[in-house]
């Protein structure tokens, strides 16, 4: 009966009762209402929180590296693997997949492994960078050396990749294609599927244990498609047996007592078991036509436990589950969180988006990059490699639904998101990821491309990716820094280790990721940016060893960038000049960037946006486009950090900037992991609108028209230059031009108003080449705001002024390069030594960061400074000293002259930045601080 259209009334009675009901159910409804609102969490405090272990029970792996070469006798001794996924294969069964080389690095029984990588070991000890290689963390039972697991035609038992330029180190990366290559896998509950192809044949693979009489053996089952010749595995190696042993379905090896065995169960056809050189356990399989299945038991263990293997393997069955239709989801549940919006008091104010801490899985997120499906959906990547999903951002951040999606990834730093599909890059490659039955849960993890060499070296980072908007992606790896656990990589240069062959360089991946090419080259720690529509594309480069400061670099094909450790090739080109340089005391730790492809961000529409790690914070950039070399300049965004600055994108639905990152190295600020949202309020932008240097002088624009009577005061402007010095020390001091230490003083001759007063055009003579020029101001509007700024340019050309063009019709040719007293540029050595301004000076140049005043100095990577004068110091070399004021002096211009035991030494020089008084007002500091 459709009741909308009849005549039908309710008796009284029973209008009582559903006003009852209505009252109940709404009391009900609101009363959920606030357990929800109760349930939302607005504040995240993660030094109270406790997290569960970082390995997860049911999740069936985790990719890591693994060092085996130090299993014991009998297993071979080369055998090192940088991309692995660690199983779990239940009973206490586990097996490491090199993803590389298609081979079981090592299987092992007892305990799994200590999590001791960076990402593993800082988990829930946030500041801990004492990280280690990888290895076992029980009984090792099998393992195979450097070659590959798989081979077609013939068996292999060498290592076909290009050998190393370094005798000592190992060859890196994916073996050919050709050859072999790794597909990825499926998930299926406590299950994992791998896929693989061996020439032109695909496998896939279902790993496993199996218990019997209190044996354990490992099971590997096989689905092989049509192959058309023989293929080889080699399933173990035993070096220096005493003895081999062929049976019907198996092989046996024996080696003082123990027998490592390779069973085949019984009724198989088209696959043979044989040893090689007494050492090597392979199975064959024959050439066929259509697809078969099979499966191996691989065992080791004594005479004791020999029948139960054998009745193990001619009992064992198995299938390869359906892998096309996803399995259970992992994670079900969702967490919501309120953000917080930041009154409007300035044209740019930052929100607080809270993360998802707690959460029903006790899980760390320490946030490093964001991507966005739509206006109201994103991912996130976190470095533990768990991938989230946020709803919610087309209501505001008033109420944000997160979810888990992945998870297992290897110290993943980027994430993109391309045709809906979420690709995440890590020390593991590029991982495609799909949910392939639409439960909210990836269930496969697709080897996009692992094209990209990885070395095991711990600080060769896989640290940046962007998306070509022409296809593929453009990927950005770490030189191997002399830092962290002693591997097998010899010392490159000052700094660097030898490494993968793309260590410190900036790749193009293929579109289908099969394909990769030596973009540029010559970093040492990069980050990149780019333009989403036009493909520009833009880095940076972390201060250090070969890198003088902070660069922000326009990156080109066949670009080299000053690091001769990395340079990739003979002879090593010049060096190609960044945009700018940023000081250190401003930026010490330069990430990723952000290209503002949005019409809602008022004055930063369309522009670069960097980001700093250490400071932490934002950059304009402005790249001169009226050079025909590449430079510009950089200026900071004021605003509130609370977290370090890392990656971020532009939400497509409300244009703003959304960024993230977290702690684990020195930086300003107290916050773990922040997702942060720079929003433009459309008050008032004192930021300069341009600034740029040309022939004679320099130009300032603003959006204000600006006081006539402050803005011609040449007191209100304050400029000098210096030069950096590139060399196997730490960072560099600042240079005058002639080489001398220190920085120059140029003398603001004269201030003209452009034709619309809205910007200034300062004479200053003998403007030529430097790498850094600092341009500081104090101004006012003709409204009367008064404000003060600075802005850091390079000068790589001498560009003639358009004096007209630029709306300068008051300033002549005769103004430029005036003639000047030289008296105008003495810089007076300042004020007398004081321990006020000295403390001043240490906080003012970021040495908060790195070396703590008092505590225990917890996550800084520097000494701390409370009782650090008269202490005696240790140092790496084994020779110590006293910390009195000549060594204190020699650590402040000299860092690297003697490094602190337990230390990295990744401090810069402050020669030529801080005076001989700066220099005394500090050590007077460091005086006053007591233990």
């Amino acid at each position: 009966m459709n009741y909308a259209n009849s005549n039908f009334r309710f008796p009284k009675y029973q209008t009582l009762s559903l006003l009852a009901l209505f009252l109940l159910f709404g009391n009900l409804f609101f009363s959920c209402q606030e357990k929800v609102q109760e349930k939302m969490i607005t504040e995240v405090d993660f030094e109270t929180e406790e997290f569960a272990p970082f390995v997860e029970p049911g999740f069936p792996f985790i990719t890591t590296s693994m060092d085996g070469r130090d299993l014991g006798e009998g297993f071979p001794n080369n055998n090192i693997s940088a991309r692995v996924l660690a199983l779990q294969l239940g009973n206490e069964a586990y097996a490491c997949f090199d993803t590389d080389m298609l081979r079981w690095t090592v299987g092992w029984t007892g305990d799994f492994m200590p999590m001791v990588t960076m990402a593993q070991i800082s988990y829930d000890d946030f500041h801990n960078k004492g990280n280690q290689i990888p290895k076992i963390g029980g009984d090792p039972k099998v393992a195979t050396g450097s070659y590959p697991g798989w081979s077609a035609g013939a068996p292999l038992f060498s290592d076909p990749r290009t050998p190393s330029p370094h005798p000592q180190s190992p060859p890196w990366g994916a073996i050919p294609a050709e050859l072999g290559r790794y597909e990825g896998l499926y998930t299926l509950g406590q299950q994992a599927v791998l896929a693989y192809s061996v020439g032109n044949t695909l496998i896939h693979e279902l790993p496993g244990s199996v218990v019997r009489d209190g044996m354990t053996a490992f099971t590997r089952y096989f689905d092989v498609s049509p192959a058309d010749r023989s293929l080889y595995l080699v399933a173990a190696e035993v070096v220096d047996a005493d003895s081999v042993k062929e049976k019907e379905n198996s092989i046996l090896i024996h080696r003082d007592g123990e027998i490592t065995g390779l069973g085949l169960p019984a009724g198989v056809t088209g696959v043979r078991l044989s040893v090689h050189e007494e050492r090597y356990l392979v199975a064959e399989v024959a050439p066929h036509a259509e697809a078969t299945e099979f499966g191996l038991v691989v065992w080791k263990g004594d005479q004791e436990h020999l029948a139960a293997f054998e009745a193990a393997t001619s009992e064992f069955e198995a299938e390869i589950p359906t892998i096309d239709q996803g399995g259970p989801a992992y994670w079900t549940e969702e967490v919501l969180t309120k953000g917080h919006i930041s009154p409007d008091t300035a044209a740019f104010v930052t929100d607080r988006l809270t993360l998802p801490v707690p959460n029903p899985w006790k899980r760390n997120v320490r946030l490093v990059d964001i991507g966005f499906f739509d206006a109201d959906k994103a991912a996130l990547v976190t470095f533990e490699g768990d991938v989230w999903i946020m709803n919610g951002l087309e209501e505001g951040i008033g109420r944000l639904a997160w979810s888990r999606f992945a998870s297992g990834l290897y110290e993943p730093q980027s994430l993109e998101i391309v045709d809906g599909k979420v690709y995440v890059y890590g020390k593991d490659g590029i991982t495609r990821l799909h949910d392939l039955n639409g439960d909210g849960v990836a269930d496969r993890y697709e080897n996009f491309s692992n094209a990209m060499a990885q070395s095991i070296e711990t600080r060769e980072w896989a640290s940046s990716m962007v998306a070509d908007p022409k296809g593929g992606f453009y990927v950005a790896k770490f030189g191997a820094l002399d830092m962290g656990p002693e591997t097998s990589s010899p010392k490159s240069l000052m700094g660097f280790r030898s490494a993968s062959h793309h260590d410190g360089s900036v790749l193009k991946i293929s579109s289908d990721g099969r394909s990769v090419e030596q973009f540029a080259s010559g970093f040492r720690g990069p980050y990149l940016g780019i333009h989403p529509e036009n493909g520009l594309l833009t880095g940076s480069d972390q201060q250090g060893h070969y890198m003088p400061s902070t660069p922000v670099m326009l990156i080109q094909k066949g670009d080299y960038f000053g690091v001769p450790a990395t340079a990739h090739r003979d002879p090593i080109p010049e060096v190609t000049p960044p945009i700018t340089w940023i000081p250190h005391n401003e930026d010490r730790s330069g990430v990723g960037q952000i290209w503002v492809n949005s019409a809602k961000m008022g004055p930063l529409n369309g522009q670069l946006l960097h980001l700093s790690y250490g400071r932490p914070g934002l950059f304009q950039v402005k790249i001169d486009s009226g050079s025909q070399v590449v430079q510009g300049g950089a200026n900071v965004i004021p605003g509130t950090f609370p977290a370090p600055a890392m990656k971020g994108k532009v939400n497509p639905g409300d244009g703003q900037v959304y960024f993230t990152g977290f702690s684990l190295w020195g930086h300003n600020s107290e916050v773990l992991s922040a997702l942060l949202r720079l929003r433009y309020t459309g008050k008032e932008n004192f930021m300069p609108r341009e600034y740029k240097v040309r022939d004679g002088g320099i130009i300032l624009r603003f959006d204000q028209e600006l006081d006539k009577t402050v803005a011609q005061d040449i007191a209100a402007y304050k400029v000098k230059r210096w030069n950096y010095q590139r060399s196997q020390k730490y960072g560099s001091g600042h240079f005058k031009l002639d080489g001398t230490v220190g920085e120059e003083y140029l003398p603001v001759l004269e201030a003209i108003l452009s034709d619309d007063r809205k910007g200034v055009f300062l004479i200053v003579p003998q403007i030529t080449e430097v790498m850094q020029m600092e341009v500081a101001y104090e101004l006012k509007t003709k409204g009367g705001v008064s404000w003060s700024d600075k802005v850091w340019m390079t000068v790589n050309e001498v560009v003639r002024p358009d004096l007209l063009a630029e709306g300068f019709s008051k300033v002549s040719e005769g103004d430029l390069n005036q003639d000047y007293e030289a008296s105008l540029l003495v810089d007076s050595e300042g004020e007398a030594p004081d321990a006020v301004r000295g403390k001043e000076l240490f906080m003012n140049y970021g040495c908060i960061a790195c070396h703590a005043v008092e505590g225990s100095g917890e996550g800084k990577i520097g000494p701390n400074v409370d009782g650090l004068y008269g202490s005696e110091r240790e140092f790496t070399d084994g020779s110590s000293a006293t910390a009195d004021e000549d060594y204190l002096r020699e650590s402040i211009v000299d860092p690297g002259a003697r490094v602190v035991k337990g230390r990295e030494g990744e401090m810069p020089s402050f020669l030529g930045v801080l005076s001989e008084n700066d220099i005394a007002s500090i050590i007077l500091y460091f005086k006053t601080l007591k233990n």
